[in-house]
């Protein structure tokens, strides 16, 4: 199905575009998908016939037809095998950046030996969606670049290269069938003959790394420097951050930076966000924006100490189930938590439902981004998702976090992205060596479609030390209520 997206999209192009002016292409691939290459089939991707479509050469290339997706969820016992290999969740996630997870390209290897071991014998190559893609441009593997393969519960984030301890608890042989590791920016190959004869693309084209939809939703978001955050409001909330010294957790994830050498990039999801915010607006704002607006505008910052839990969803982060927890903070004033008693109660009036779910929303974000070793406040913050429209929203976001919010123009921020690192990998190829993704743009940025726009000011430094200790409660309250209902 990938490979004949890949025939349309470049017959469409190929009509509408003069395909020999491209200088370098990259792209970006759903993460956490992989590919299983049969045995002999690099001879295959090497001699392909342009006068065939690629959907017709790749009929026997494949040691199985179906590839485990980011919605797989049937791994749980092999993530635990692999954590306990490596001594518990929280050591796989100082090594790897991540705790076990289902979805994540390790754990489903693992399953496939253990219950298609004749289907793993005969697997030469594993490629995750993005270098899968690359090895189709350059007509040979391509190399999994190393932000992605943070995404696989497989590589050692400090160094870089496949962990010998987690590669030999998952799979026998699996270090051969990952193949090297690759630098977002380096150059994967040229672009294959097919390409050239087919669709008229330049024999000197360069194909640099692909990498996946995360990774390159932070580059065309521009975020480059250390104390960057982005913040997508959308039907998941997502929380990006640059940090050259994160701290893994085991809620989170920590990658490589896909536009730098050294640094790493820290991205927290949330399951309850638009759909959440949703459900508070039909229930308690006569289904309005507008309404919803209001009322936040007309209760007070800190919300008379009134705290709520929100999740219409099994949560993600922190792991929490189905439930709303209402809690009011008796005797807080914002300056300590001397003296401070949380309450359960059972309701708010509807102004104050409305706030706690969006103060709550972000309290949640910025303690959790704090854990991780994000500096705070942040340097900026970039908004972007459905309700970064919402200037209401964003107004409180800016009280809690004590910074400007900007927005962006484009949505399409990973095709985006991976069209920037074509062109930063094409500069590093011909300098030699690696240059600032940031030098592309810099002092240009206002004349480009990526440009950010401000949208609120930073808000009142006082209030935002007094959410500060907002959030300690919160986060309180929020172990508490793991410890008792929390999902393992």
């Amino acid at each position: 199905m990938w490979i004949e997206a890949l025939d349309l999209m470049l017959q469409k192009l190929s009509k509408s575009l003069d395909l020999s002016k491209v200088t370098a292409v990259s792209g970006s691939g759903q993460q956490h998908g992989s590919v299983y290459w049969k045995k002999g089939s690099a001879t295959i991707l090497s001699s392909l016939d342009p006068k065939k479509p690629l959907v017709d050469q790749f009929g026997d290339a494949f040691s199985t037809k179906e590839s485990p997706v980011w919605m797989d969820s049937s791994t749980t016992a092999q993530c635990r095998e692999i954590e306990k290999a490596v001594g518990g969740a929280l050591e796989l996630s100082k090594l790897t950046g991540s705790r076990g997870y289902e979805r994540f390209t390790g754990p489903q290897i693992r399953k496939l030996f253990q219950t298609q071991p004749g289907v793993y014998d005969n697997t030469e190559r594993i490629s995750v969606v993005s270098s899968f893609m690359a090895s189709l441009l350059i007509g040979a593997y391509a190399c999994i670049d190393e932000t992605d393969a943070a995404g696989m519960n497989l590589m050692d984030i400090r160094q870089r290269v496949w962990s010998k301890i987690v590669l030999e608890a998952t799979a026998p042989s699996l270090e051969e069938k990952l193949g090297k590791l690759a630098p977002a920016h380096a150059v994967a190959g040229c672009i294959a003959p097919y390409f050239v004869e087919r669709f008229h693309f330049n024999k000197n084209c360069l194909v640099v790394q692909w990498s996946g939809d995360n990774p390159n939703s932070l580059a065309g978001l521009t975020l480059s420097t250390s104390g960057d955050l982005a913040i997508s409001l959308g039907t998941s909330d997502t929380v990006f951050g640059i940090t050259d010294d994160p701290e893994p957790r085991l809620e989170g994830h920590v990658f490589p930076n896909p536009v730098d050498t050294k640094g790493y990039m820290i991205m927290l999801v949330y399951k309850n966000a638009s759909l959440t915010r949703e459900d508070v607006r039909n229930r308690c704002a006569e289904k309005s924006w507008d309404v919803f607006n209001k009322y936040l505008q007309q209760t007070p910052p800190l919300n008379g100490g009134k705290m709520g839990f929100y999740y219409k969803e099994h949560e993600i982060l922190p792991p929490l189930p189905v439930g709303f927890h209402r809690y009011i903070l008796e005797n807080f004033k914002g300056e300590t938590l001397d003296g401070v008693n949380e309450v359960e109660v059972k309701e708010f009036d509807p102004p104050y439902e409305v706030r706690a779910l969006v103060e709550g929303q972000f309290l949640s974000m910025r303690g959790h981004a704090e854990r991780f070793g994000l500096p705070s406040p942040p340097r900026r913050i970039i908004a972007t998702g459905g309700a970064s429209a919402n200037q209401t929203i964003l107004s409180c976001l800016a009280s809690i976090y004590g910074c400007d919010i900007y927005t962006v123009q484009r949505p399409d921020s990973a095709s985006l992205g991976a069209a920037l690192r074509a062109a930063h990998g094409y500069l590093c190829s011909k300098k030699g060596s690696f240059v600032p993704i940031s030098n592309m743009y810099k002092d240009k940025l206002e004349k480009t479609s990526l440009s950010c726009k401000l949208a609120v000011t930073a808000g009142d430094q006082q209030l935002v030390s007094k959410y500060a200790v907002m959030m300690k409660k919160r986060l309180e309250i929020e172990n508490r209520l793991v410890e008792k209902l929390g999902r393992r």
